[in-house]
């Protein structure tokens, strides 16, 4: 939760594809957020050790550990489990919506989005209670 109305949300992008961190980076330049990034689930439990986030843009398909098992994880660690997470992923077949939300997540994104939607979706997720 943000608790420091002066600090910029922190989002966390957890995105394997470098042009649609771009994309995403590009999206919420200037919008006064503190935007972060990583590529894997190992580097977004390393970024969340260092500056835990007030919202998480999580991709499913990911190298490695996927991002519905990174999010049971996050979910399942009373240091995490309030960061709100949101899935951000090209998954968009009947079911997939529910299998995040299960997850943990508070959203299902899917790409391609729509850049304000997202906008507004990101501030919507910032305004709602961490978990």
């Amino acid at each position: 939760m943000i608790s420091d109305a002066a600090r910029p949300a922190v989002i966390l992008v957890v995105e394997d594809n470098l042009a649609n961190q771009l994309l995403v980076d590009a999206m919420l330049l200037g919008r006064g957020y503190d935007v972060r990034f990583a590529a894997s689930a190992s580097e977004a439990l390393a970024s969340i050790q260092v500056v835990p986030p007030d919202l998480i843009l999580m991709d499913i398909s990911l190298p490695g550990q996927d991002g519905l098992s990174l999010t049971r994880q996050l979910k399942a660690d009373p240091a995490n489990a309030s960061i709100r997470i949101a899935a951000l992923t090209a998954h968009a077949m009947v079911g997939d919506r529910k299998l995040s939300l299960d997850a943990g997540c508070i959203g299902h994104i899917t790409k391609p989005f729509d850049t304000k939607a997202l906008r507004d979706q990101i501030a919507a997720f910032l305004r709602m209670p961490s978990a």
